[in-house]
């Protein structure tokens, strides 16, 4: 314990250069899997159709071993970032597009037959009915992919990527008592994401669509029915 908090200690600056390095490598993958899943699984999903695409795609990428692609981008791209990327991405892009495709494809048929009773456009009826009741579904993808970027990014020091795995690959430089903090540092960091994205997710949930509190932790026990039913309506709006 005292040769991990002496590692700490005197490796701060360096701890927090490669943690930011390891934020960096995970930000792009999840930008570029956003580019490329996220329009994509939408669309589909509007559209009723490609269930078979975006399902076995997904599947394909899933089963793709990190480790495996950064080999194989070793012989294309040599020591670099990008092969580390291409792992990367391709980790990120099947819970992205297979949310954002079944978030899209599950919107109520009702809601969208009234906004096109309305007079709504193909596009309005995306935008305005089907995209707000499918970010909940769509944005828990966004954070399962980050999770899964930001606990695997380590990998990308096999490839000379940088980040936090420097220091866990590199024991016999940092001893075991940096393979161990470094390792701590990236379970910090992927709660830390998911505590956040899961706040953001919150955030963008259209409120009817939001858990109801639970009223016991809002009325006392033995309150008047009259009162409780006031307390769970003043609820509501908060």
């Amino acid at each position: 314990m005292s040769d991990l908090v002496n590692f700490y200690g005197d490796n701060s600056g360096l701890l927090l250069e490669k943690t930011l390095a390891h934020l960096g490598i995970g930000a792009i993958a999840i930008a570029v899997a956003l580019l490329l899943a996220l329009p994509l699984g939408v669309v589909l999903g509007h559209r009723h159709a490609g269930a078979f695409l975006a399902i076995n795609t997904s599947n394909v990428f899933r089963a793709l071993p990190s480790l495996a692609l950064i080999a194989i981008s070793l012989a294309l791209f040599g020591l670099s970032l990008l092969n580390v990327e291409i792992a990367l991405v391709a980790l990120a892009i099947p819970p992205i597009l297979t949310n954002s495709y079944t978030a899209v494809d599950g919107v109520d048929p009702d809601a969208v037959e009234a906004a096109r009773g309305m007079g709504m456009t193909d596009r309005q009826v995306l935008t305005r009915v089907e995209l707000p009741l499918a970010w909940p579904l769509i944005f828990a993808g966004i954070r399962t992919a980050a999770v899964y970027v930001v606990a695997t990014a380590p990998l990308a020091a096999i490839a000379g990527g940088g980040g936090l795995g420097d220091i866990i690959l590199n024991q016999p430089t940092y001893r075991l008592a940096g393979v161990i903090g470094a390792t701590i540092v990236v379970v910090v960091l992927a709660f830390a994401v998911d505590g956040l994205l899961g706040r953001v997710q919150r955030a963008v949930t259209p409120r009817g669509l939001r858990p109801a509190r639970q009223l016991q932790t809002l009325v006392p026990a033995g309150t008047d029915t009259a009162v409780a039913a006031e307390a769970a309506a003043s609820a509501e709006k908060v």
